[in-house]
């Protein structure tokens, strides 16, 4: 339910609390529009991501059982059931070696560190993906907002959501879980 806090909310909102202790001030994040995005990234719904409608070819598609299998229990909370880790502790969130940023749960590549920037948000921030049609938009209407939630194509694994307050030359921040990725660094 919109407008109250429920107890499944307690840990988005001690990650907003940790987020504004460690340096950021409200003022800073109402200032730069960083609030807004930081709310929008600390929380999504309990529902199972679906893929896409219109299947790709490659698809991939498993039970939650079989998901299970094969990812860990924060990863398996993030990419199927719209989980979100806490700002400033994903393992990508200060990568700078180059590489490929992977989905978690099918290998598709979904961004590269050559896109990738510090966005202050928190989270890995990218402000294109590798390839066009690889990363799936949705309208989410959580939070009592309209904003976009981004999974990956081929799985429908949920990876984060895009915002229009990135960098040039495309104006998008990708705010992404690090654990709904796997960097593989270039050789």
């Amino acid at each position: 339910m919109h407008g109250r806090l429920e107890t499944r909310d307690l840990p988005r909102a001690y990650s907003l609390l940790t987020m504004l202790r460690s340096g950021f001030t409200l003022s800073i994040l109402l200032g730069s529009g960083l609030l807004a995005g930081a709310l929008a990234c600390a929380r999504g719904d309990a529902q199972t991501s679906q893929p896409p409608s219109k299947p790709r070819a490659d698809a991939i598609m498993k039970t939650d059982d079989e998901w299970k299998k094969i990812l860990s229990a924060e990863e398996f909370h993030i990419l199927r059931e719209k989980g979100t880790e806490r700002a400033f502790t994903g393992a990508l969130y200060k990568e700078k070696r180059e590489g490929k940023y992977l989905c978690r749960a099918c290998g598709l590549e979904l961004f590269s560190s050559q896109t990738k920037y510090e966005s202050g948000s928190g989270w890995p921030s990218f402000y294109k993906p590798a390839k066009e049609g690889d990363v799936a938009e949705h309208r989410d209407t959580t939070l009592g907002m309209v904003r976009t939630e981004v999974t990956c194509a081929r799985c429908g694994g949920h990876l984060g959501h895009v915002f229009e307050d990135g960098p040039q030359p495309t104006g998008l921040r990708y705010c992404i879980n690090s654990a709904s990725l796997k960097f593989e660094p270039k050789e």
